[in-house]
């Protein structure tokens, strides 16, 4: 131990640690939230996470990859009654910063909203005719059908 220490503190070293009798010892989490209100960055911790979450950019679809998703929808358009099952591959835009994520979503498609640019699905979930990158499923056996 240091010298220095030992001959200012020394006197106090050795005493026990005071234990009040009327009232019970503060929890860890307790004691650390006193001192929060001092934190110098709040929000910190957030923004530093949320620099180093990635994005994707939005590619840009070809002509032919855009008629054949224009096909796929004329195709289901024809047989919308029939509820066929398909899974969709969209954009999804990030709602903080540029770009986004891809998603897929599998369901059964009750309406396609071509005035307001929409697949609708029976459970309700919407997604927008410009997002979508692919469909697939059902619709092979639709276009074999005819």
């Amino acid at each position: 131990m240091n010298e220095n220490v030992y001959y200012a503190y020394g006197d106090m070293l050795d005493m026990p640690h005071h234990v009040s009798e009327s009232r019970k010892p503060m929890s860890m989490h307790d004691r650390a939230a006193q001192f929060s209100a001092f934190a110098a960055l709040t929000g910190y911790d957030d923004e530093v996470e949320e620099t180093a979450r990635l994005t994707e950019e939005r590619p840009a679809l070809s002509e032919d990859k855009r008629d054949d998703i224009d096909k796929k929808l004329n195709i289901l358009s024809e047989h919308i009654g029939e509820r066929p099952e398909i899974t969709v591959t969209f954009f999804v835009p990030d709602e903080r910063k540029s770009g986004g994520a891809f998603s897929a979503y599998t369901g059964e498609l009750r309406h396609i909203d071509y005035y307001n640019g929409y697949l609708i699905f029976t459970d309700g979930e919407k997604i927008s005719l410009w997002d979508i990158f692919d469909i697939d499923g059902e619709i092979y056996n639709l276009i074999e059908g005819e």
